[in-house]
């Protein structure tokens, strides 16, 4: 057996970036950069006023009371044309141009106008209210980096920057297939014996929220010929998922079935719980992760392996999920695998705890559902007592 970080590694690994298109602005939340980019002018483009108010040359009005003849106005949108000269003034709303000639903002609060003349009651300071051109960014400052899924604030920028279509990675393809003689759909008939098959709608919603497309392959029985047709039937996929068959039980026929399909084994097994039976490699030249049928090794097996393999694909560095948190009850020490341990977490004066539940059966997927944490409890870790720090990868 491996250890989780080894797995995880080698998995990264054996996946490039995805290709990239180009989308409109508009279209590309959530999606990952390709490739830096940057502003294609300076913002703001000229010097803009910060507030409501008269642009002056500032040293007419370094002694107050100062009376200036106004010659203008600059809303935003509509600048100035002509130039600030001595003894003169131009009214100047908020992200107006500042005129050639002046050097300083008063605001309005302290002028008095009187016909086309305004008395400065503040005196004057040189750039007082001003934002200089570029003062947000410059053209060709690089605004987001390649790598970046892209939110709402991303976005804006973007736009600020006069970028109307970005490079973006392709979503990558992600076939899944469940197998199991056992398994039925919801609302179809059960067989005797028979048990709804579960993990693939929780592993779809986590590939489509990681930036992929999943493609359900369906169920499939126990059978090498229903198995190996998953070879034709993944074509064009980025990865391939398969769920169940994974262990080492008769009707385990992962890698009996697509052996002779290219299936080329990595590895398989790894220490850690729940979820030690999970199968690496390529068939032909697309990886394959084989996944436990159990659900909840499944998804806590996706929450490991197959979030990173995403994340390379799509040219994101790994993420760091796990926190710590103080342990609300004693913890035993650890055997030889890696523990992931359902919990609930909170906030308690200011800080936060992780409590575990008292079942942790691998069958329970009720109680993956109400956790919003796995503590993560190293091989041969040590007893752990209440109010001790403990890392927790965070399921919310």
């Amino acid at each position: 057996m491996i250890s989780v970080t080894q797995a995880q590694d080698r998995i990264r690994a054996a996946f490039k970036p995805t290709p990239s298109e180009t989308v409109a602005l508009g279209e590309a939340a959530g999606r990952v950069l390709a490739e830096d980019t940057g502003a294609k002018y300076d913002q703001p483009p000229a010097p803009v006023s910060a507030m409501d108010g008269y642009a002056m040359r500032a040293v007419d009005a370094a002694n107050i009371p100062a009376s200036l003849r106004v010659i203008g106005s600059a809303p935003a949108g509509h600048p100035f044309a002509g130039r600030v000269n001595a003894g003169e003034a131009v009214r100047i709303f908020t992200g107006g141009v500042v005129p050639d000639g002046a050097d300083a903002i008063v605001i309005q609060e302290d002028t008095e106008s009187f016909g086309d003349h305004v008395t400065i009651k503040e005196a004057a300071r040189p750039g007082r209210h001003i934002r200089k051109a570029g003062l947000d960014f410059r053209n060709g400052d690089v605004l987001v980096t390649a790598g970046k899924r892209l939110g709402a604030r991303d976005l804006s920028l973007l736009a600020a920057g006069d970028i109307p279509a970005i490079a973006v990675r392709k979503r990558p393809v992600v076939c899944i297939a469940a197998t199991g003689d056992e398994l039925s759909r919801p609302g179809e008939a059960r067989k005797p014996g028979g048990i709804v098959a579960s993990s693939g709608y929780g592993l779809s919603a986590l590939i489509r929220a990681w930036g992929s497309e999943p493609r359900d392959l369906g169920i499939l029985p126990d059978t090498v010929e229903a198995i190996s047709g998953i070879a034709g039937a993944a074509g064009g996929a980025d990865l391939i998922i398969t769920m169940g068959g994974a262990s080492v039980g008769e009707h385990d026929l992962i890698q009996k079935a697509l052996g002779p399909k290219g299936f080329a084994l990595d590895f398989w097994k790894i220490a850690m719980r729940p979820g030690k039976p999970l199968i690496f490699g390529r068939l032909g030249q697309t990886p394959l992760i084989g996944l436990p049928g159990n659900p909840v090794s499944s998804l806590v097996c996706s929450l490991l392996f197959v979030k990173p393999a995403i994340e390379a694909l799509l040219g994101i560095a790994p993420s760091k999920d796990t926190v710590f948190a103080r342990l609300a009850k004693d913890l035993p020490a650890n055997d030889t695998r890696q523990d992931y341990i359902r919990a609930k977490t909170g906030i308690r004066d200011g800080e936060l705890w992780a409590e575990p539940f008292a079942l942790q059966d691998s069958s329970m997927l009720r109680l993956l559902a109400d956790a919003s944490a796995l503590i993560v409890r190293p091989p041969q870790a040590p007893a752990v007592h209440a109010g001790e720090r403990v890392e927790i990868l965070s399921l919310e």
